[in-house]
């Protein structure tokens, strides 16, 4: 399993954070069952994107990370948390926040983002939430999803120059490695 230590000083800050939804048990949204958080406000409003709802940076419904932190620990059988959107790196702090107490747990973390991980590494340089979510996430799908290359048999994204990368090895190395799950 992959994990990063954080000791034990990890502790559930409270946070205010939008959310389009969740969905408390998937098998589509990264491997085994996980626990999958979708957050509101998305810059990229990719035409065919399966979550529209999610594009209004006013939309959805405010909770706080202790929130769901607590019911995401609802169910045992949860092996891994995926972040989805909108866009995740929009709420990079407050998602960092609950995946240090999902890693403690022995989950593994799955974020999607319309951003590609190159992106996303300039943009680690000068925003502190880019680089903490990159620093716990071990999968990351990475690209906008383009309608006119969605690929039905493609496993856990939904068109063929989207990748997913594991980047379990950031930030002591940016040599992601392009995974197939």
């Amino acid at each position: 399993m992959l994990q990063r230590n954080f000791g034990n000083t990890a502790v559930i800050e409270e946070l205010p954070i939008r959310l389009f939804g969740v969905a408390r048990e998937s098998i589509v949204d990264g491997p085994q069952l996980r626990y999958v958080v979708f957050v509101q406000g998305c810059p990229h409003k990719c035409a065919g994107c399966h979550n529209p709802g999610s594009h209004a940076y006013g939309g959805g419904k405010v909770t706080t990370t202790t929130r769901l932190w607590n019911d995401i620990t609802k169910n045992p059988l949860i092996k891994g948390l995926t972040f989805s959107g909108g866009e995740p790196f929009l709420w990079g702090h407050e998602l960092a926040v609950v995946a240090k107490k999902a890693i403690e747990s022995g989950m593994d973390i799955m974020t999607y983002s319309g951003f590609t991980y190159e992106h996303l590494l300039e943009k680690a340089k000068t925003e502190p939430s880019v680089h903490e979510l990159l620093s716990v996430t071990n999968y990351l799908v990475d690209g906008r999803y383009v309608d006119s290359l969605r690929d039905l048999n493609l496993h856990f994204r939904g068109s063929s120059n989207q990748r997913i990368l594991d980047i379990t090895c950031y930030p002591n190395s940016t040599q992601a490695v392009q995974v197939e799950l």
